[in-house]
């Protein structure tokens, strides 16, 4: 096979650095190298490996020449994590990286590891950002560069009412955008949107959210469970638990003023802006930090720290509501 010449924008750039904590920016940086690997060689060999599969030697043999002189992708997951002997073979193969070979490290980007990273920046590495987006702008940037990545367009009152319907978690958001761009022929807008997602609404874990912080208990509690019965995963329900509190914590030490103003203020909608103050009425400070250490606690119970997801939830929800009461 003829060797091919690439620049360190080319996928297949003999080093792709990916770094970040945002796991569906890393799946897809992979994902980029794959293909463009396999659209140069469809017999591409791809070995996708964690941190603990890689020791001293291993990546040696797996970029040795071969008889057939095959394409080869190999994947390093959590980089950073590599013990220092591996990554003494890592730096030593990026000072004379393989030929047909293209390596893929993912680093979080923080201090551990930070010589390696500083290696294969040193090495002229393709680096791609995977950072986690942490606010509500950097998501509305996020969903409108998904739908003009499919060709489509949306109004930015549509994009804001996804962002609002699904919440943080970019895949969810991605696959959103994908199955609106799918399904709906002509414009998108805020109707569409609210329309799509009209069907999922009891289901919704924004609904849980929005019974809880109105000291709605039992309601609250009747919409988790059927949320939980339709496969809404326990991450996005406290992921809404959170976003709801924060929202009445915000807006409760904000100033005074039109609800336009505080939307510019703290990031939201206007309609929002509306909705949360009467939300609001019972709730005190202890109350909202009560709140945010029940949701934590659940957080941390539903990926893998309790024994029971469904009772963590339960409990948030109860004390929520309790807190949302507390001073009427």
């Amino acid at each position: 096979m003829a060797t091919r010449k690439t620049s360190p924008d080319d996928p297949l750039a003999p080093l792709t650095l990916a770094v970040g904590q945002e796991d569906l920016l890393l799946d897809r940086a992979v994902q980029q190298v794959v293909a463009a690997a396999r659209a140069s060689d469809p017999d591409t060999d791809v070995r996708d490996l964690s941190s603990d599969q890689l020791h001293p030697g291993t990546l040696a043999e797996l970029t040795s020449p071969s008889l057939f002189a095959e394409r080869k992708v190999v994947v390093v997951r959590n980089a950073h994590d590599l013990a220092a002997d591996t990554i003494k073979d890592v730096k030593a193969y990026l000072d004379a990286p393989a030929e047909e070979i293209t390596l893929v490290l993912l680093h979080a980007g923080g201090p551990k590891g930070k010589a390696l990273l500083d290696a294969a920046r040193k090495a002229g590495a393709r680096e791609v950002v995977c950072a986690k987006t942490t606010k509500p702008a950097e998501r509305l940037t996020f969903v409108r560069s998904e739908f003009r990545a499919l060709g489509r367009s949306a109004t930015p009152e549509a994009c804001q009412a996804l962002v609002d319907s699904i919440g943080s978690d970019l895949r969810e958001l991605a696959s959103a955008v994908s199955q609106l761009a799918a399904d709906v022929e002509g414009a998108i807008d805020d109707a569409v949107v609210a329309r799509y997602y009209t069907g999922r609404a009891e289901a919704s874990s924004f609904t849980v959210a929005d019974r809880a912080v109105e000291g709605r208990a039992a309601d609250a509690l009747e919409a988790l469970r059927w949320s939980l019965s339709t496969g809404v995963p326990p991450v996005l329900i406290t992921s809404a638990l959170a976003q709801g509190v924060r929202a009445i914590g915000k807006l409760s030490s904000a100033r005074g003023g039109r609800p336009a103003d505080l939307a510019r203020e703290l990031g939201m909608p206007p309609w929002k802006i509306d909705k949360v103050r009467q939300q609001m009425r019972g709730w005190t400070p202890d109350g909202v930090a009560t709140a945010l250490r029940a949701v934590a606690a659940a957080d941390e119970g539903v990926k893998g720290g309790g024994a029971d997801p469904e009772y963590a939830l339960e409990k948030a929800v109860v004390t929520i509501a309790q807190a949302a009461r507390a001073g009427r």
